[in-house]
């Protein structure tokens, strides 16, 4: 057998002990040499730290206001007188509430100025809602309101002389000459089926089947538009939808507000909906492109409908020749359709910096509108918001393509904050070449001011005085005694503007929530020189629809676009207003045709209305 190796002996743990304790020994000794190190690095950097540099030669600064900014100009005395009642309008708005509490009764109702009999003044339609199909009868049945123009500020009801007796849950409308036979029909959005009235020049007849714009009976339709979005040279239509509703899923949703119980409340527990894109085919008709076309937007989580639709504005905002589209959503990301000119569109909200408010957040985003109020190449957005909201806007910052929200330095953020906005407009009240900004406001809850104290249901429309850009905020809030009849409390919600009196400056109309609306005439004395621009172009869209006009005056450029749609639910005038304040003089005046045809205008009368046709 193999002799195996002798074992290894080991070394006991106590002959390890001597060696062991050497090598601690200079571990430790060397570590305490380097604590002893650092510990005089902390002590100087302390002192240093603490030493205090000689104190500086005193320095007496002088403040003063940069030359480029001025303080706050005096805002002018601009009275709005109410002739609701001397003009002849004796609607009121009717919500169908019967103590239940939905949805629908709260959010209101817009309305339209435009010239449905071509005699030059713009007549009023008051869009109504009706009973609910669970509710008893009322006699006559409520029913929308058109009024025409006497041309002296007065108006005349001729509802039913009209043929427009009927009765809906009407909610939004939009004007414009689908059939292009020369007189602006009309289009009722509703919660229901929606509603195409052609007008044939003595009477409006009901074409909403045959042209196929009706819509499914189970949405809510909102804000509606005609415009060309296709560059065909006729009128297509858009129509959002708010929200999935019905009287049922509204009780299950049961919104409740403590000491006050079931209540009216926001659009966070209903599903989204798409909007309707209807192309027009040129014959009377349209086909539904929704789907095709890009405006069908999703929630990239759920795939469910992302949009909640209430405000709606057609602009070319990159001026490409081609109508985009913003839609104010309440609770959800606002939506930038951006046209991509071969008859879709594509959503760019997020990317343009317009979806979301200066915080990241989705606002409960109600009316909007557009301009280039500080008269250079910068476009606004403004959106009325939910309370304790401010008003958004959005400005762009260099490129048509990139904004931002500068609410608060343009002076319009804070006072906003509190209110309950709904329609916002751009317009120059003053008709000192400089747009104003005006909210109409008011709460859904009429018990609101029992739970929150800031609160009220009635609430005064605001008006923001643009002082220009060499002060130090553009927008200045004007007092209520400088509006006269305009600070009235109201539950407001859909605006509009118009002359309804031929003198050359801008009246007013608001509409409120089962009450009466207001008409509010200018009283404006300033003896700023003005002018006023109806513009005729050839073919179907012969109103001119989404026009551009470039005025400059006094070294200014002014911009505006012909566009009836704006605020909530609502549409204004067509005819543009340029306030001039006391410049007397026109340098030029160029008008950029849908077609892409750029017209000089030479022969200019001021203070007066000008026709403009296309060559």
């Amino acid at each position: 057998m193999p002799t195996l190796p002798p074992k290894a002996e080991l070394p006991d743990d106590e002959s390890l002990v001597p060696a062991d304790d050497r090598v601690i020994g200079r571990a430790l000794r060397w570590s305490l040499v380097a604590l002893l190190i650092i510990g005089a690095l902390v002590s100087l950097a302390i002192l240093v730290a603490r030493r205090q540099p000689p104190a500086p030669p005193e320095t007496i600064l002088q403040q003063q206001v940069p030359e480029a900014v001025k303080p706050p100009a005096e805002v002018p005395d601009v009275p709005f007188t109410d002739i609701t009642a001397q003009a002849g309008i004796e609607f009121v708005h009717f919500n169908g509430a019967t103590g239940e509490k939905l949805l629908p009764e709260t959010m209101g109702s817009g309305a339209a100025f435009f010239d449905f009999d071509n005699d030059d003044d713009p007549d009023l339609l008051l869009v109504n809602s009706t009973l609910w199909p669970h509710s008893p009868t009322v006699d006559p049945p409520p029913t929308p309101a058109l009024y025409r123009n006497d041309g002296n500020g007065g108006f005349q009801d001729v509802t039913l002389a009209a043929g427009l007796g009927f009765s809906i849950y009407g909610t939004g409308v939009a004007v414009g000459d689908f059939d292009a036979d020369g007189r602006v029909d009309l289009f009722l959005t509703a919660v229901g089926e929606n509603r195409l009235w052609r007008n044939l020049g003595d009477r409006f007849v009901d074409v909403t089947r045959a042209a196929g714009v009706g819509g499914d009976p189970a949405e809510w339709s909102t804000g509606a538009a005609f415009l060309d979005y296709d560059n065909d040279n006729d009128l297509d239509l858009i129509v959002l939808n708010y929200v999935h509703w019905s009287r049922q899923i509204d009780l299950d949703v049961d919104y409740q507000l403590t000491g006050v119980g079931r209540a009216y409340g926001p659009p966070t527990n209903y599903e989204g909906t798409f909007p309707y894109l209807y192309r027009n085919n040129g014959d009377g008709t349209f086909t539904d492109v929704s789907a095709p076309s890009g405006v069908q937007v999703r929630n990239e989580v759920t795939g469910v409908p992302a949009g909640k639709g209430l405000g709606l504005l057609p602009i070319d905002a990159d001026t490409d020749g081609w109508m985009d589209l913003f839609i104010a959503n309440d609770t959800v990301q606002n939506f930038f359709l951006r046209n991509l000119g071969d008859g879709t569109f594509e959503e760019s909200g997020a990317f343009w910096g317009l979806a979301y408010g200066r915080n990241g957040e989705a606002t409960g985003a109600m009316g909007v509108d557009a301009a280039y109020y500080r008269n250079d190449s910068e476009l606004g957005f403004a959106i009325g918001n939910f309370a304790n909201e401010m008003t958004t806007l959005y400005i762009s910052q260099g490129d048509p393509s990139l904004y931002a929200d500068e609410a608060i330095g343009e002076g319009v953020g804070a006072p906003s904050r509190l209110m309950l906005s709904f329609g916002v407009l751009f317009l120059d009240y003053d008709l000192d070449g400089r747009l104003d900004l005006l909210q109409t406001n008011g709460h859904l809850e009429g018990e609101i001011n029992t739970v929150d104290p800031s609160q009220t249901y009635e609430q005064t429309p605001q008006l923001f005085w643009n002082a220009g850009l060499d002060r130090r905020q553009t927008f200045t809030p004007v007092p209520p005694e400088s509006v006269g009849d305009l600070a009235t409390p109201m539950v407001g919600r859909g605006s509009a503007t118009a002359d309804v009196d031929g003198d050359g400056d801008l009246d007013l109309l608001l509409t409120q929530v089962g009450r009466p609306p207001l008409l509010l005439r200018n009283d404006q004395q300033l003896g700023n020189h003005w002018l006023r621009l109806k513009l005729v172009s050839s073919g179907s869209n012969w109103q001119a629809i989404g026009a551009r006009v470039e005025l400059q005056a006094g070294g200014t450029t002014q911009r505006r676009q012909v566009m009836p749609t704006r605020s909530y639910l609502s549409q204004s005038e067509l005819p543009l207003t340029f306030g001039l304040g006391q410049t007397d003089q026109v340098e030029s005046l160029t008008v950029f045709w849908p077609d892409g045809t750029v017209q000089v205008v030479s022969e200019i009368v001021l203070d007066t209305q000008m026709t403009v046709e296309k060559p």
